[in-house]
């Protein structure tokens, strides 16, 4: 069985100081700090008019803190489940954006995002916690349609790989790395976790499924093992300011 809802809240309730660090927060995900890095500044380069931004599974804040580095000012939607983290991120994206920030304690399955309301939607280390094929296409479709013309959305994640050989070999290289962070019984602990909590899937399954909803351009800026980062534009153009 996996975990429910509420048991992948408390345990991100219980952890809003290491998730807060923005160089060792994510130290189990390989190349955290260059897809948090390519995330923003695709993100910015791709849609230069944005005004509002949508983070999902926002944790602490960080994708949207490195994201105001090269778009400043921007409003700000933040999503959570946990509401510890939910606040942290709220206090730092505050103090780091002139823009208003709104924050929701929720379930992306769940929280209506409405039609055209944002420029540009990040979601990092979230997705991997749907469970069906048909939960990733409403994500998905929620998706496109809350972007505005010429919208983007930008994802890191824990990705599968659709061969299973390439999956063991992929899977072996992952348990190396956490073996060398810290030693096998940290290895051991990050797999039983993601075992019971995780669902991820294959990245061309994604890429595929964005294009499906209606995104025309797909673009992935990084894989490294079973960790990706990828996206895609809205077609159209932006809106006047």
């Amino acid at each position: 069985m996996k975990s429910s809802v509420e048991d992948i809240r408390r345990r991100f309730d219980a952890d809003v100081e290491r998730f807060s660090n923005l160089d060792t927060g994510q130290s189990a995900t390989v190349d955290a700090p260059l897809a948090m890095a390519l995330v923003a500044k695709a993100a910015a380069a791709t849609t230069t008019h944005a005004r509002h931004v949508l983070d999902v599974g926002c944790g602490a804040g960080n994708y949207t803190l490195k994201l105001l580095e090269s778009l400043p000012g921007l409003d700000v939607t933040l999503i959570d489940l946990s509401r510890p983290m939910l606040d942290r991120a709220v206090e730092r994206v505050a103090k780091a954006t002139a823009g208003t920030v709104t924050a929701i304690q929720g379930d992306i399955r769940e929280v209506e995002l409405g039609d055209g309301r944002f420029d540009i939607v990040v979601a990092s280390a979230v997705l991997h916690h749907l469970r069906t094929d048909v939960e990733w296409r409403a994500v998905f479709t929620a998706f496109h349609r809350a972007l505005r013309p010429g919208g983007s959305v930008w994802v890191f994640d824990l990705v599968e790989s659709a061969i299973p050989a390439v999956q063991r070999l992929m899977w072996e290289r992952y348990g190396e790395y956490l073996s060398g962070l810290k030693d096998d019984a940290y290895r051991d602990h990050v797999f039983a976790y993601v075992e019971r909590e995780d669902t991820p899937r294959p990245l061309t399954f994604q890429l595929d499924l964005l294009r499906e909803v209606g995104f025309t351009q797909v673009e992935v800026l990084h894989k490294n093992v079973c960790f990706a980062a990828f996206g895609a534009v809205m077609d159209g153009q932006p809106r006047p300011v």
